[in-house]
């Protein structure tokens, strides 16, 4: 049974716009932004302890679970995601990009 209280979000990544970020986008009816850059390096920490890079924070939630939070002037929108869906995610990023040098 789905969650009353669930909201779609869309993950996206573009390894040719930029092949260290990913972008979460929340449906529009929620104020403040609703697409959301952030490090995809951020993404990957934050399903093993608690990361943060300016506006974003990301932690896990247990096991099974893990909590992307966003802050704007017009609030804080938190997204929890199964770690399971993000680890494939990011699975994916890495098999569509390139290595990236430092």
């Amino acid at each position: 049974m789905a969650d009353p209280g669930a909201v779609p979000v869309i993950l996206r990544y573009d390894p040719e716009a930029d092949p260290r970020s990913v972008r979460i986008g929340l449906p529009e009816p929620l104020p403040g932004p609703h697409e959301w850059t952030f490090s995809r390096a951020l993404l990957e920490q934050g399903l093993r302890a608690p990361a943060e890079s300016g506006d974003v924070r990301v932690w896990p939630l247990g096991r099974v679970q893990a909590v992307v939070e966003f802050h704007s002037a017009h609030g804080v929108s938190v997204v929890q995601f199964e770690s399971k869906a993000l680890l494939r995610f990011l699975r994916r990023t890495y098999m569509a990009a390139e290595p990236v040098r430092h």
